[in-house]
C-alpha cells in the first residue's frame, strides 16, 4: 500500500529551501548548541497539546519536482512516545491519519477506504520529524546525531525568527541528514529530511497553539458502516 506520508512523518512544514551543504559553520559556537538545547528540552517538558496548521513538500530530485499538501495537526504527548495523532489534509486532497494507543487509522474519503493496524508494523523515520524531535531530550538528541552541524541563525517566512542545524545520523539510516529549524519557544517548526538520492520531504507548522484543550475523541475516526476497512 502506497502512503503520501510515513507514519513517522505525521507533523509537516513547508518552506521553497535549497539543500545546504553538510559542514560546520564557522559561526557555530558551544555557546549557542547549549543554548538550543536547553530551549528544547523545556518546550519538551511544557508542552501539553498542540494543534497547528501544517504545509508538507516532497521533491524529486531526478524529476525536479514537487507536490505540496496542506492540513491541519492535532497532537498530544503520550507515554513512551506513544502520541496521539489527528493528521487531516485538505489539499490537495482530503485525508485523515489517526493514530491513538499504537493504533493508526488512514482513511480516503475518495476511495471509500480505512486502512488500520498497529504503528509498530509500520517502518517509520519518527528521528527525522517534529514530533519525533518534540519526544528526544537534549541527550537523545547528542546520542542520535551527535554534534550539529551548520548551526546558525535564520528567519523563515512569515519573519519566524529560529535556529537552524543540521543533523547526521551516527549509524545506518534511510536518510543522509535532516535539517531543524527550532522557534525561539523551543519548538521545531521546520524540518527537511534528505533522502540518499537527494529527495527530500520538508514540513513545517504554521499558527501553532499550544497547550489548549483538545477533545480524546478526536484521534478516533467515527466512519460510517460503508466504508471499507482494510488492515494494514
Amino acid at each position: 500500500m502506497k502512503r503520501k506520508f510515513s507514519l513517522g512523518l505525521v507533523v509537516g512544514l513547508s518552506a521553497v529551501l535549497t539543500v545546504a551543504s553538510v559542514h560546520k559553520a564557522s559561526g557555530q559556537t558551544a555557546g549557542l548548541v547549549s543554548t538550543l538545547l536547553s530551549r528544547m528540552d523545556r518546550a519538551k517538558h511544557s508542552l501539553k497539546t498542540l494543534r497547528a496548521n501544517i504545509t508538507m513538500e516532497k521533491y524529486n530530485a531526478q524529476l525536479r519536482d514537487k507536490d505540496t499538501y496542506q492540513g491541519i495537526v492535532l497532537y498530544v504527548p503520550g507515554v513512551a512516545g506513544n502520541a496521539f495523532v489527528r493528521l487531516e489534509y485538505t489539499s490537495p486532497q482530503h485525508e485523515t491519519l489517526a493514530v491513538a494507543n499504537g493504533n493508526y487509522q488512514l482513511y480516503r474519503p475518495r476511495l471509500g477506504i480505512v486502512y488500520e493496524g498497529k504503528t509498530n508494523s509500520i517502518k517509520s523515520q519518527k528521528d527525522s520529524d517534529v514530533l519525533g524531535l518534540l519526544s528526544m531530550s537534549a541527550a537523545q538528541l547528542r546520542t542520535k546525531f551527535g554534534e550539529f552541524q551548520d548551526t546558525r541563525e535564520e528567519t523563515l517566512w512569515g519573519g519566524v525568527q529560529t535556529t537552524h542545524f543540521t543533523a547526521v545520523p551516527k549509524t545506518a539510516a534511510s536518510y543522509k541528514y535532516i535539517e531543524v529549524w527550532v522557534d525561539d519557544s523551543g519548538m521545531p517548526v521546520q524540518t527537511k529530511m534528505v533522502e540518499k538520492n537527494d529527495d527530500s520531504t520538508t514540513v513545517r507548522l504554521s499558527n501553532v497553539e499550544k497547550n489548549q484543550a483538545i477533545p480524546m475523541d478526536q484521534f478516533t475516526l467515527k466512519l460510517d458502516s460503508s466504508v471499507k476497512r482494510v488492515k494494514g
